[in-house]
């Protein structure tokens, strides 16, 4: 065929590759064909793993066909590749037109023997042996690039013996054209299925029960077990299919022996799954319909809650149809459903639970999702994290960076070029809390928020977008509290931040060094970066800025310390003696949240509802502790 011909141009599709082929790999095998401009495996989006394929790039279209020619079927990491010219146009394979099935292949033919076998009759675009991990499934395709090829194949082949078995080799068939002629075919059925008779029917029984109602059958059997017991089916073949629908209506349902039968198309294995499968999505979809908007998740529940508490709690706010906790060994798992009867009710108690103080426990109430729309939601989170990740400028400036998921072949590079950074041997340390001076206060129940010194650690990026912590919630873009609110109803997962678009101005340092850093410049401090401009940050006296892209910054173990240094200032002015409570209390809540109360009038109320906490849990153990379990002076 013509590689330089129009849609070929000097690419190919390189399949069935072992899922620890790198780009790597393929350009020392290819490579010896000639010149390549670019190498890429196809990876899951989110995982990043392999998909078993891969497209090569050559600089000229001979150099393809060479390596088409010459490397097709060879191993690579134990599998034998498939390689075919790349069909930049689906509209080809999608049409169907050259391409033959052929099936009832012996176990030893494989790719190569396939495209051996059939290649005299035309030239192939794509040859393959469907396989499984057992071997092959003993059925293939063989994709011509005519027409007229194909059916010269069929002509010639189809009846023929191939390692002593004898294929069927046709056209293909999309699932669609055999599901309609398998519909065709059901409307016509003389094959009729019986079940639910027993263990002590016999052949010459149910043909004397069946010949009642039409003068002839032409075969009639009754499954066995190994015993010879009855396994309770069987089958019916009538010569007319007025007779078998005859046999249906009029024995389906009707009771004997005490048991009711059931009489019907007879349907392969195949086919029977797929309608249920059909049945069952449909049914899946009525539920989902049914539950959109009314069912709601709660999470951060109390070990204490159970389904009645749960019910309790919500039922100010409607009529709630159900109410579970969801328990494994007899113990909560800390989350748990509430469904409503309207969406109405269900929005008002995501507005009014959502952070709600439960048992010492601030809830996240959200509308329930599925695990598919959860897991697209998420994948769509890590793709706006990627890219912004990778629109953010690289360590060495002017420095060439390869397209992301692109192998290119290495060249020579001058061995002058310097780092710009190097190590430095003092990082500075973070001073330490506030309420690391404070008197030490008796034990209690609640978490205190107990500060920690930073190590020396590397110094952190400001404007990176990416942040792992364990709950999604605190990647929420830094809104005012009406638009934040709208947004927790919405997803069981909270929205996801908005990258900024605020920038570095030219030249600035995207890092903070100490004085006695090695990689200072001699004769001035380099500039500190501050916060980006136009973001919104929160001030406290004798901290410096938060913002919530320095906060996205940080590592996740850091991250509550951040706004404990932040939130317990404020708390000690209200509650001297309880600000470290207080504040374990508070870092329960989402990050996200908690950075919009620092400056939220909300924060005093949440405060107080702590309090209350406090006190209702010290009026119920000082019975039990005495005066040393008292938590108020």
């Amino acid at each position: 065929m013509n590689a330089s011909g129009p849609g070929y141009l000097a690419s190919l599709y390189v399949g069935d590759l072992h899922p620890d082929v790198t780009e790597a790999m393929l350009y020392e095998k290819f490579s010896p064909a000639g010149p390549i401009m670019s190498i890429r495996v196809c990876r899951d989006v989110a995982t990043r793993r392999s998909l078993g394929y891969a497209y090569i790039n050559f600089q000229q279209p001979v150099d393809a066909e060479r390596a088409l020619d010459t490397m097709n079927f060879e191993v690579i990491k134990g599998r034998p590749i498939r390689i075919m010219w790349s069909q930049r146009d689906p509209g080809l394979r999608k049409s169907g037109v050259g391409n033959v099935f052929i099936k009832n292949l012996d176990d030893s033919i494989d790719n190569k023997a396939l495209y051996d076998t059939f290649s005299t009759f035309g030239n192939i675009l794509s040859c393959k042996v469907v396989c499984d991990e057992n071997g092959s499934r003993g059925y293939g395709f063989v994709h011509f690039e005519t027409h007229e090829a194909a059916t010269r194949a069929i002509e010639t082949m189809n009846g023929m013996l191939l390692n002593d078995r004898k294929v069927f080799v046709g056209h293909f068939k999309s699932r669609k054209e055999r599901e309609a002629e398998v519909g065709a075919r059901a409307l016509e059925f003389t094959n009729v299925y019986i079940k639910n008779f027993g263990d002590d029917m016999d052949d010459d029984r149910l043909r004397e029960i069946f010949s009642k109602l039409v003068r002839k059958t032409l075969s009639v059997k009754v499954m066995m077990d190994s015993t010879g017991r009855s396994k309770g089916f069987g089958f019916v073949n009538f010569e007319k299919h007025e007779e078998a629908q005859k046999a249906v209506a009029d024995m389906n349902g009707k009771e004997l022996n005490g048991r009711v039968l059931y009489v019907g198309r007879a349907q392969k294995r195949l086919e029977r799954q797929s309608e249920l499968k059909r049945k069952f999505e449909q049914m899946k979809q009525e539920r989902v319909n049914r539950y959109q908007g009314v069912n709601l998740y709660v999470k951060n529940l109390d070990d204490g809650i159970d389904d009645e508490r749960l019910r309790k709690e919500f039922s100010p706010y409607g009529t709630i149809t159900s109410a579970k906790v969801m328990t494994e060994g007899g113990r909560s798992k800390g989350f748990g459903f509430v469904c409503f009867s309207s969406p109405e009710e269900a929005t008002k108690a995501v507005t009014e639970m959502n952070g709600r103080i439960v048992s010492t426990k601030p809830l996240y109430v959200a509308l329930a999702q599925r695990k598919e729309e959860r897991k697209a939601i998420l994948t769509n989170q890590y793709m706006q994290r990627l890219a912004t990740m990778r629109a953010l400028p690289g360590p060495l400036l002017g420095s060439f960076q390869t397209p992301p998921g692109y192998f290119l072949p290495p060249m020579p590079q001058p061995q002058t070029r310097a780092a710009f950074y190097g190590p430095s041997p003092v990082v500075p340390v973070r001073p330490a809390t506030r309420w690391s001076a404070q008197p030490s206060r008796p034990p209690s129940v609640y978490p205190e928020a107990t500060p920690i010194l930073r190590a020396a650690v590397p110094p952190r990026r400001l404007l990176s977008n990416i942040s792992t912590t364990r709950q999604a919630s605190t990647q929420v873009p830094r809104v005012p509290p009406q638009a934040q609110r709208v947004a927790n109803i919405g997803t069981q997962t909270v929205s996801t931040r908005v990258p900024s678009s605020s920038a570095l101005p030219r030249g600035a340092q995207q890092y903070k060094y100490s004085s006695s850093a090695r990689n200072m410049q001699h004769g001035h401090m380099p500039p500190v970066v501050a916060p980006p401009v136009g973001e919104p940050a929160v001030h406290v006296q004798g901290q410096e800025p938060l913002t919530a892209s320095l906060l996205a910054a940080a590592p996740p173990q850091e991250q509550k310390q951040m706004i404990g240094e932040r939130l317990y200032p404020l708390i000690h002015v209200m509650h001297p003696s309880l600000a470290g409570k207080i504040t374990g209390m508070l870092l329960e809540i989402d990050n996200s949240e908690l950075l919009l109360l620092l400056e939220s009038p909300v924060l005093r109320s949440k405060i107080e509802e702590a309090v209350t906490v406090l006190q209702a849990h010290q009026s119920t153990e000082t019975p039990h502790k005495g005066p040393a379990g008292a938590f108020l002076p």
